[in-house]
């Protein structure tokens, strides 16, 4: 059974999921809802989804004889993160599917790819241009200019693999810092806020989307979403749309993130994609009826799209470093869903846990005159 045959996953079958995290925690206890069952494949040994998954693999993403076993034993794959090895991927896919495909795995591990892909089919992005030398850093300079961002094109998240430049000697200390690995650099946008949509697309071409949302960030890491965004109907129409051209485009299964910038003149311009679940639709585990998570599972086991009507309006906040050895009062938090990823250290900055503070609809407190 190979990549391309598009079976469904009754349940009693396994999900296999490539990665330990919070996010692969959380769509495992979707999955179990469901009736599945779900097996973690990850390196670390203390996998917070080792605690609540039905089998769980540590192991190398380059070990390709335990890649292969652990396609064995379920009826599909996919992944909690974007960074899964190419080869890995591929690895799978010859024995199973894996959804979202290794293909739009590729195009979107690579920031520029990933933006040159949108560009292409008609999305309006931030000026962005390549740095892979010493001329293609005078290039895009010339092209893009100052203030702008210089990120490694890979593998970068939450602030990491990035450096603020102001100016051309800024470019190449920055370029410098990051060890001249490809990088791509991008026009800083004057923008008056951050949004996000999370939109998921079945085996059957179905499409389905949450509600646009606003993202507030501290150190380059998210803070806080509001859900729904403070925005027009035009400005949510056209979020839409944005996300599902890019679901089409990529012939996608599975749960998909687009992160945009608002400008003051009311265009969207997308800062980046996340072929996955995501921190800014955390909330519609409280405030919907069907969760990214269980979304996620559903289209990538041929289900159909669950219903993403929102029936509270929300306000989720993640919970870093040591904020969360103050469970108790967290637990106290009234109208609020508390969500606790089981990690045994806790560090600054990192994620913790979060919890969604719910409103009734048109009552959340940022949205009353």
């Amino acid at each position: 059974m190979g990549a391309d045959e598009m079976s469904v996953v009754r349940p009693g079958g396994t999900v296999g999921i490539l990665g330990g995290g919070q996010l692969g925690r959380m769509l495992a206890m979707a999955a179990a809802r469901l009736g599945l069952k779900s097996a973690i494949y990850a390196p670390e040994t203390d996998s917070p989804a080792f605690q609540v998954c039905d089998a769980h693999v540590i192991g190398s993403y380059a070990d390709h004889d335990a890649l292969r076993a652990f396609a064995n034993s379920v009826d599909v794959v996919t992944y909690e993160f974007e960074n899964v090895p190419g080869d890995a991927a591929n690895v799978l896919s010859a024995l199973k599917s894996v959804r979202p495909s290794p293909k739009a795995l590729t195009v979107i591990q690579d920031r520029f790819a990933e933006k040159s892909f949108a560009r292409n089919i008609g999305i309006r992005t931030t000026p962005f241009a390549l740095v892979d030398s010493d001329a293609s850093l005078e290039e895009a300079m010339a092209s893009v200019g100052v203030p702008s961002v210089l990120k490694t094109s890979r593998l970068g998240y939450d602030g990491k693999g990035q450096r603020m430049v102001r100016s051309a000697a800024d470019l190449r200390k920055a370029w410098d810092d990051l060890h001249h690995v490809p990088c791509i650099l991008e026009g800083f946008v004057a923008f008056t806020r951050e949004l996000s949509l999370v939109a998921a697309r079945g085996t059957d071409g179905s499409l389905a989307c949450f509600d646009l949302v606003e993202n507030q960030h501290e150190h380059h890491i998210l803070r806080t979403t509001l859900a729904p965004a403070r925005a027009n109907a035009r400005i949510k129409a056209d979020a839409r749309r944005i996300a599902e051209t890019l679901l089409t485009a990529f012939d996608y299964v599975g749960v998909m993130a687009v992160e945009m910038f608002e400008t003051s003149t009311g265009e969207l311009l997308v800062n980046e994609i996340a072929p996955r679940v995501h921190n800014s639709g955390h909330w519609t585990t409280d405030a919907c009826f069907t969760s990214q998570f269980e979304q996620h599972i559903r289209a990538v086991c041929g289900w159909p799209l669950g219903d993403t009507m929102r029936h509270s309006d929300a306000i989720m906040t993640n919970l870093l470093g040591f904020e969360t050895t103050d469970w108790e009062a967290l637990a106290r938090v009234p109208s609020a869903g508390l969500h606790l990823y089981g990690k045994n250290e806790a560090r600054e900055g990192r994620k913790m846990g979060h919890i969604t503070r719910l409103y009734p609809l048109g009552t959340r407190p940022d949205q009353v005159p």
